[in-house]
């Protein structure tokens, strides 16, 4: 699925940090929609490549893209357009993004 959306072409990718990086140049882009106390929804993208992260306390929505996202206790899941997915917050994780990803994010403060 191509995202065709001209917000989409306005997302400027930063690289992630050295030490996360496994394999690949992976980048990032995000793009803030909304804000409150205690809550953010945003989009975010990526390019393709392997790293890992912690992560915080999110709900999101693929829109475009395949990802697999791995934890650290071995349980796998697929990414792709209309897959959902939560965190609790302080997750270790392993994202290869097979093809560039592009979720909606609500992020919420415990």
């Amino acid at each position: 699925m191509k995202t065709r959306h001209p917000v989409f072409f306005e997302l400027e990718y930063d690289p992630l940090e050295p030490g996360q990086i496994l394999d690949g140049e992976a980048a990032t882009a995000d793009l803030t929609l909304a804000e409150s106390p205690g809550e953010t929804a945003g989009l975010w993208s990526c390019t393709p490549g392997t790293f890992t992260d912690t992560e915080v306390r999110e709900s999101f929505l693929v829109i475009a893209g395949h990802a697999t996202l791995a934890y650290a206790d071995g349980t796998i899941h697929t990414l792709r357009p209309g897959t959902t997915h939560q965190f609790s917050g302080g997750e270790q994780t392993t994202w290869t993004v097979h093809e560039k990803l592009v979720k909606a994010y609500w992020l919420t403060s415990p």
